[in-house]
């Protein structure tokens, strides 16, 4: 048996390099699949109020365009900006404000050649379903004693809706007396979650939010010069492939702007 040995040996040798060598070419197909279903996604960064109007509109798109995948992530603008100027691989982005898309441009990370604004939105003043408050916008109102409790809005410190919130409390006279009863949120979907809850007594968001949901009702919409005009810019990330800006004239379509305007949201443009 021991003048077999070498050739039982080089045997092993040689099966266990194929296996090896089966195993290299498995896994570099897998990668090579990977790759191209990945190739084809196209990821969007869109401000928390644009969560169901995107999500449909990525839907409708990707049964049209085979191959293609819509990927989105929804926070508030400032959150969603300072990851893309940490790497995060976003292609499009569309802010509430805008502050943050200016931010990106500032830092040669948003094609300022594809910047649009692409849609208009209101601030209202929104209660927990069923509650009733007496509020008037008017500078000669008392706020604080119309409501007792919480009111939440964006963190004003870097959330576009709670930014605006302080710009139309300021026009009222209302802004320093509220700070002690003021809870700032990540994003305007977190501060519609507390009022869904009766968390907040009160609460400023957009009028998509809040026409999403019958667990809170509006109590009047701030008029246009209380704040500065609500505008959603948006463009394409440095480095965005053709598939990105595609679905990004798509955005910009009739077909996109009516499923829009059911959302709630005014044509920029």
């Amino acid at each position: 048996m021991k003048k077999y040995l070498p050739v039982v040996v080089a045997c092993q040798v040689q099966i266990q390099s194929l296996h090896r060598a089966f195993l290299l070419s498995l896994l570099l197909c897998v990668m090579l699949i990977s790759g191209a279903a990945r190739a084809g996604d196209i990821h969007v960064y869109a401000a928390a109020s644009l969560t169901d109007a995107i999500g449909e509109l990525g839907s409708a798109y990707e049964k049209t365009h085979k191959g293609v995948g819509i990927k989105a992530s929804y926070a508030g603008s400032s959150t969603l900006a300072k990851q893309i100027e940490n790497g995060a691989p976003a292609q499009l982005f569309i802010s509430a404000d805008q502050d943050w898309a200016n931010y990106l441009q500032e830092r040669q990370l948003l094609d300022e050649n594809s910047r649009v604004n692409l849609l208009l939105n209101e601030l209202v003043l929104i209660v927990p379903a069923g509650r009733k408050v007496d509020i008037r916008f008017d500078k000669d109102a008392d706020l604080i004693a119309s409501f007792n409790g919480k009111l939440c809005t964006g963190d004003p410190s870097h959330v576009p809706v709670g930014k605006y919130a302080r710009q139309a409390l300021e026009y009222y006279g209302w802004w320093d007396s509220i700070q002690p009863r003021l809870v700032g949120t990540p994003d305007v979907r977190t501060a519609l979650a507390f009022v869904e809850r009766g968390e907040c007594a009160l609460g400023i968001v957009y009028k998509t939010d809040a026409l999403l949901t019958d667990k809170v009702d509006v109590v009047a919409s701030f008029p246009a010069q209380s704040h500065v005009p609500i505008v959603y810019p948006g463009g394409l990330v440095r480095g965005a492939n053709a598939d990105a800006e595609a679905f990004w004239q798509f955005l910009q379509s009739d077909k996109a702007a009516q499923v829009f305007q059911r959302y709630g949201f005014k044509r920029a443009q």
